[in-house]
């Protein structure tokens, strides 16, 4: 049922108080995802030199580099719960409390699913740095959650071709797939409350959502993350 706004919610009518139960689902489920994950994760990383955090080659690099994403929108949406914006309704701090239990429940897959199959190659919790961002005001707030958004469907319809097509390559994509649904709704969200019956607006000509390179997308995420990351070793 639409709200009073027009808006559809995306909370599933769980409140906050549910998030640690929520999360020890997804513990549960990480078990057969993490047994595929942990086969043919033979792929090396190079720490041969200093040059920022190393993703590392193959798909657990692909998954590094999604991490390091879900990294900043959590981080993001933690700190917009954790100090609303001025005026905010109690619908629109539900809907934020949303999204950072699904970009939390996101960083936190990746993270538990990485360590399961191959420890040595996950990177570090990043620094980031939100200081352009003013957190008191909605069109501030707004104006980034859009952006990270929009960055993130990029990011993943970017990311998908460079995933194996042999191995759990094929497991790997579905995943991404699912993940990047939620995005997709959180960027229509977004949009929705900045314009309402607006939508993202991250289509091309055809009507498809568009793409990002891993390298692209690092430029653009660069400016709120303090940890250099090196992506050299990614597929391309």
């Amino acid at each position: 049922m639409e709200n009073q706004n027009g808006i559809l919610p995306v909370h599933s009518g769980k409140t906050s108080s549910s998030y640690g139960l929520q999360r020890r689902k997804m513990v549960k489920y990480m078990g057969a995802s993490v047994a595929l994950l942990a086969v043919g994760t033979a792929c090396e990383k190079d720490d041969n030199n200093n040059d920022g955090v190393n993703l590392g080659s193959g798909d657990v690099g692909i998954l590094n580099y999604a991490y390091a994403l879900e990294q900043l929108e959590a981080a993001f949406y933690e700190k917009v719960v954790s100090s609303p914006y001025s005026g905010i309704s109690a619908l629109e701090l539900e809907y934020m409390t949303d999204l950072r239990n699904h970009e939390v429940a996101h960083r936190e897959f990746f993270k538990m699913a990485i360590t399961a199959a191959a420890p040595t190659m996950i990177i570090p919790a990043l620094e980031v740095d939100f200081s352009s961002i003013n957190f008191t005001s909605r069109d501030s707030v707004l104006g980034a959650a859009k952006a990270f958004e929009d960055l993130g469907v990029t990011a993943y319809n970017g990311a998908g071709q460079l995933i194996s097509t042999s191995g759990n390559g094929p497991t790997y994509l579905a995943l991404a797939g699912k993940i990047v649904s939620v995005e997709a709704r959180h960027a229509a969200l977004i949009a929705d409350l900045i314009s309402n019956g607006s939508f993202a607006a991250t289509t091309d000509a055809n009507g498809l959502d568009m793409a990002r390179t891993p390298a692209q997308v690092l430029a653009i995420a660069d400016t709120y993350i303090v940890t250099k990351i090196n992506a050299s070793n990614l597929p391309s």
